[in-house]
């Protein structure tokens, strides 16, 4: 029943904290655990670690170190990683600057649920790259086609980031990823989408987010908050059929010709790095002025320079 990749020839011993995260015994190494009881299905799973197999190599792709069962659950193991996206949206005030909004990259794979809780930092380093997660509901495109005329299909993945080909039940393909992602990026820079917060029934609620969604082009969901370059990224990604190859050349030129021109520089300076230097220096002064407070004669003039961070 169980699956061992290559790189992993036997199971490492570890010790479960949660059913998120553990140790190997062996290396001493934090690991991360995705659990699914025997009495479910493993098939994801399975599916899920061979995504993982079939990417591995690329940036941005954790390294698998086993699949299997263990007592009753089968577990896949891969690397740890850092905080995620939306982990770091909300430390930073649920505001993302426009040189953070463009580390975002995109694969070859159908992932069909992309949202921020599934791109994670890496740590060590690696603290400047950007992963990708949770291929639980990931299809190659050629397994995605067999089916591409199906019609009535249930919303898959996350609803507030869902495509509206996905709304209206049809196969998911390659735009529609996209589309997922042009909806995080209006997510970071307004703080929230204009669907949050609606109060309906569950499937009211579905039905009125989808309508919302057609109802605003591009151009309304990025005024105000976005450069014009957003706007046609989500209406290119809207328009493309099925069979439509995205232009990634394209794409990736409109943002990086806007990463240029606001005069940003590739120095992995990110709104957390930046919010979390001025804690440790705000830190670092504060225990100064204490310093001199308590050493100094009464009438004695302060002195304080510019903390540093290590």
């Amino acid at each position: 029943m169980s699956h061992t990749p290559s790189s992993s020839p036997s199971r490492p011993p570890m010790t479960c904290h949660s059913s998120s995260n553990g140790t190997d015994l062996q290396s001493r190494e934090e690991i991360a655990i995705k659990l699914t009881h025997v009495r479910d299905n493993p098939e994801v799973l399975r599916g899920e670690m061979k995504t993982y197999e079939a990417l591995s190599g690329a940036v941005g792709i954790p390294q698998v170190r086993w699949f299997g069962q263990e007592c009753d659950y089968y577990a896949l193991v891969h690397d740890l990683l850092g905080p995620s996206l939306e982990h770091l949206f909300n430390y930073c005030g649920r505001k993302f600057s426009l040189k953070t909004i463009l580390i975002a990259d995109q694969a070859d794979f159908l992932h069909r649920d992309i949202k921020p809780d599934n791109f994670l930092m890496g740590t060590g380093k690696q603290g400047n790259t950007l992963y990708t997660i949770d291929f639980g509901l990931a299809k190659e495109f050629s397994d995605a086609e067999r089916c591409k005329n199906a019609e009535g299909l249930p919303l898959g993945g996350t609803t507030r980031y869902a495509s509206i080909n996905n709304h209206n039940g049809r196969q998911q393909s390659w735009g529609d990823d996209l589309e997922s992602l042009g909806y995080i990026f209006v997510y970071f820079a307004r703080g929230s989408l204009p669907w949050q917060g609606l109060k309906a029934a569950a499937d009211e609620k579905e039905k009125k987010i989808k309508e919302m969604k057609e109802s605003l082009s591009g151009e309304a969901l990025c005024d105000g908050f976005l450069p014009r370059e957003f706007a046609t990224y989500i209406d290119y990604t809207r328009s493309l059929g099925f069979h439509d190859r995205p232009d990634y050349s394209y794409l990736r030129g409109l943002f990086r010709r806007l990463f240029h021109a606001k005069g940003f520089k590739h120095d992995n300076v990110f709104d957390w790095k930046e919010k979390r230097f001025y804690e440790i220096q705000s830190k670092v002064n504060s225990t100064r002025l204490g310093e001199c407070r308590g050493g100094r004669k009464e009438g004695t003039p302060v002195s304080i320079g510019r903390g540093g961070a290590s």
